[in-house]
């Protein structure tokens, strides 16, 4: 076994290494209902960065992990999640802020494993402010389904070997956390969604939608808990 695999039960395997033995994750709740999470907290990278770092030393935890479904206040930071997925038009008193993946918090340069064998459907880099960075989806055939996993928020020399249609083992190395530099802005972290229907997109897929959309996008994106061995006995 390299270092680059890590081994899990078929057919799914955790996006980042774990070993029960050794680390330890905690939950991490960046919704209005976190009442020691405030606007100060995300008013600037640096502000959202010293939260991040001070859970990790009050949970002692090695990953923080959270958010499917949760709301969030955070993305009124970027003027991204200001539009409407259902059209082009800018809908200030409805912004998007369901999100619709896990996230996972860790160190820059963090190792990210493909959650079961795969294809590599498409990957691009995210630029804009507040937006995924560097991103790598991966298509996978399951109970006679095609599924698909998002990566998102990785390094951007992560993407310059990768070509539509590559083979990936799951289990296999295939990006690490971005820094905050290339990443879109955000203290490390790995943000993993699952899609059902991916449609037409590429390289790129809602990771936050408005409250008005939550049902139906959560339908098409269930929850990531169910694909990861890491979070089998766990709360978060």
């Amino acid at each position: 076994m390299t270092e680059n695999i890590i081994p899990a039960e078929k057919p799914f395997f955790d996006v980042v290494a774990f070993d029960k033995q050794k680390h330890h994750i905690a939950s991490l709740d960046l919704s209005p209902a976190n009442k020691n999470f405030t606007e100060k907290d995300f008013s600037s990278i640096e502000a959202l960065n010293r939260f991040i770092d001070h859970e990790f030393a009050e949970t002692e935890a090695s990953y923080l992990i959270g958010g499917y479904g949760e709301t969030r206040n955070m993305y009124l930071r970027s003027s991204l999640f200001d539009e409407n997925l259902k059209t082009a038009e800018v809908i200030k008193d409805a912004p998007r802020n369901i999100h619709l993946g896990i996230d996972i918090w860790a160190p820059a340069h963090t190792l990210v494993f493909a959650m079961m064998d795969g294809i590599v459907h498409s990957f691009n880099n995210n630029n804009n402010f507040g937006d995924y960075g560097p991103t790598i989806i991966l298509a996978h055939d399951y109970n006679g389904s095609k599924l698909y996993s998002l990566y998102g928020h990785l390094a951007v020399n992560d993407l310059s070997n990768l070509t539509i249609g590559k083979p990936v083992k799951g289990g296999e190395a295939i990006a690490h956390f971005g820094a905050e530099e290339e990443n879109g802005n955000w203290p490390p972290h790995l943000h993993f969604q699952i899609i059902k229907e991916i449609g037409e997109w590429e390289g790129d897929f809602p990771g936050v939608c408005k409250a008005m959309e939550k049902e139906e996008f959560l339908e098409r994106c269930p929850s990531p808990h169910r694909f990861l061995p890491m979070l089998a006995d766990c709360a978060v």
